[in-house]
């Protein structure tokens, strides 16, 4: 461009020309009056001018350097999003030009760092949507079901007035257990959104485990399961945790072994572990260490987890008191899910 602003160096260089110019012609004119010797003369410009070469050429020496350095430092500020490191070297001449180095070098970097803070919150948010949208689905798939039946046999009994009373008293029992169930996966919410925003606490009291489990079978028992057995072994066992939660842990480990499987569920209490087997379908290798993770769903045998929100609320308890869920499976064969006391 015909008014483009010159080059550092191209500046430097221009206004300097001109000085030398200037003093060489002055001192020129000045030297020709007071030395009339003509070779001496011709000596002294000569020298003069040797003098404001050398001086020109030091001066564009180290104004090219300082150009390159700058336009080192101007390639970093526009390739800031997409530089890794930062490698300036720091040869200057003046400390001003070191320090304004220096100085830049510290803004490149904490504008790199809050670039991948900006990165790890967007991906962060991102993750965050993700799971809200998987959160959605998930509540919508769980409460279609028990919702659309509550609808079904409302209906019903609303439109057909002379409907055999067995049958009436059958359609409301229908219409009561799908409420306990939505009733139920509203809990798990609530419960895992303490957990997750940290408002858990541990109320701590000496209970019998053996205890606990006997009362969570015949609740079972004889709530949704009634055909159902549930064996379990071992002698009583004294801990200290919060007795709700743990009631949560063996409700869910007993319940998906009852879910998943026909067969007998086992239940087996020793000094140092608790454990839940079942014959069912077995998880596979690949799911084992996703089955945990909230929200997950897997079309493997329908393992739908309930929501995803069951065996993570467990992993979180168990967490809470120092311990972890370990999950031993085989496809087709069952499962065994246990913890150490």
């Amino acid at each position: 461009m015909l008014f483009e602003r010159p080059h550092f160096t191209e500046y430097v260089m221009a206004r300097l020309v001109t000085l030398s110019l200037t003093v060489f012609v002055i001192f020129t004119v000045i030297l020709a009056t007071f030395i009339t010797d003509n070779m001496t003369l011709a000596l002294v410009i000569f020298l003069l001018w040797l003098a404001l070469t050398i001086f020109v050429y030091a001066i564009y020496r180290g104004a090219s350097k300082m150009q390159r350095e700058l336009n080192k430092i101007n390639t970093y500020l526009k390739m800031l999003d997409t530089v890794d490191t930062i490698e300036l070297d720091k040869h200057f001449f003046t400390r001003e030009f070191e320090q304004l180095n220096e100085n830049l070098t510290k803004v490149l970097q904490k504008s790199k760092k809050r670039e991948e803070i900006k990165q790890r919150y967007n991906a962060k948010l991102k993750l965050k949507n993700k799971q809200r949208g998987d959160m959605i689905s998930a509540i919508a798939h769980e409460f279609r079901n028990p919702i659309a039946s509550i609808i079904g046999y409302a209906q019903t009994l609303q439109d057909d007035k002379d409907i055999p009373a067995s049958l009436h008293d059958k359609f409301l029992g229908k219409i009561c257990n799908n409420g306990d169930k939505i009733e139920a996966l509203l809990g798990r919410l609530v419960l895992w959104n303490k957990f997750e925003s940290g408002e858990a606490k541990l109320h701590q009291s000496r209970f019998d485990l053996l205890s606990l489990a006997q009362e969570v079978k015949s609740a079972l028992l004889d709530d949704k399961y009634k055909s159902r057995e549930i064996i379990i072994q071992g002698e009583g066992r004294e801990i200290e945790a919060d007795r709700t939660l743990m009631e949560i842990v063996i409700k869910n480990l007993i319940e998906n072994g009852l879910k998943y499987s026909k067969e007998d569920v086992l239940v087996i209490i020793t000094d140092e572990n608790f454990s839940v087997s079942d014959k069912g379908v077995g998880i596979s290798e690949d799911d084992i260490e996703k089955v945990t993770k909230k929200f997950y769903r897997s079309g493997t045998h329908n393992w739908d987890n309930s929501m995803g929100l069951g065996l993570s609320i467990v992993k979180k308890i168990l967490a809470l008191h120092n311990t972890e869920l370990e999950i031993k499976s085989t496809l087709d064969e069952g499962s065994t899910f246990s913890f150490k006391l």
